[in-house]
């Protein structure tokens, strides 16, 4: 369940590869271990991806269109060049030096002239050996950073109702077949969700035997015993998600596809 989240988020590279910080990982290439550098590139092609359609304000397709290639180079090139005592992100430096080899390919092809204002990008007499960033790129770095932060946030919070799922022995793909196929169906056992939810007692109920209250929810709701129970699952996955602390995943739940849980991608 939740697809539309775990879809949103995957561009990172994989956890398995990304255990150890980066700027370990490029001193251990940078000392002279190749086979480290392949694997480390391989393991960040979806972030090359991702930080590519930032800039190109459009979906970098990694099979065909030449700015995938020219920013993987450029990651390449940041490995080598990456100062290991300056104190700074590795993947901060290697951004700026794909943005840099993004932006020296527009210019020479005049097909892209016009769709990227470069004046904004840099200032009067600054080059690539200050270092400088000009207040776009500043706020490009920041927004990068925040953008990462939620996909981490998100990302646990996922994880962690996935944990608590299992404790009600709920698996999320028992979920995509929980989900009623009708619009109507879904608002209304989402309105038990919520009325269970917002019920310490029976909350406490639910969280306690991990067993549905469902003689309560039938007498509040006026819903047949038959429907409450047979919605169960999906009942419970929305009453965790309002009482939980997953702030993300209700905001999915009040997004404008609302009325659906289902994991259509």
């Amino acid at each position: 369940m939740i697809k539309r989240f775990l879809g949103r988020d995957s561009s990172g590279a994989s956890s398995k590869n990304t255990a150890v910080e980066p700027e370990k990982q490029v001193a251990v290439i940078q000392d002279g271990d190749e086979e480290a550098r392949n694997a480390f590139i391989t393991a960040y092609q979806p972030y090359v991806a991702k930080i590519t359609s930032q800039i190109c304000k459009r979906y970098i397709d990694p099979s065909r269109d030449d700015e995938y290639s020219i920013a993987l180079a450029a990651f390449n090139e940041a490995i080598d060049g990456f100062d290991r005592d300056a104190g700074r992100s590795f993947l901060g430096f290697a951004e700026t030096v794909i943005r840099r080899r993004l932006i020296d390919y527009f210019r020479k092809e005049e097909r892209h002239s016009g769709s990227i204002p470069f004046s904004s990008f840099e200032r009067a007499g600054e080059t690539e050996e200050t270092g400088g960033l000009h207040p776009l790129e500043n706020k490009l770095a920041v927004e990068a950073h925040e953008s990462g932060r939620i996909a981490e946030e998100r990302q646990s919070e996922i994880l962690d109702f996935n944990r608590v799922l299992h404790e009600f022995e709920i698996r999320f793909a028992e979920l995509v077949q929980a989900s009623p196929k009708h619009a109507d169906s879904r608002l209304l056992l989402m309105k038990v969700g919520r009325t269970l939810a917002g019920d310490a007692d029976l909350m406490r109920y639910l969280i306690g035997k991990k067993l549905l209250p469902v003689a309560e929810l039938t007498s509040r709701t006026g819903l047949s015993r038959k429907t409450i129970e047979r919605g169960r699952k999906y009942i419970i996955a929305i009453a965790l998600i309002h009482h939980g602390p997953y702030p993300y995943l209700r905001e999915y739940l009040r997004d404008g596809n609302s009325t659906e849980m289902s994991v259509s991608s």
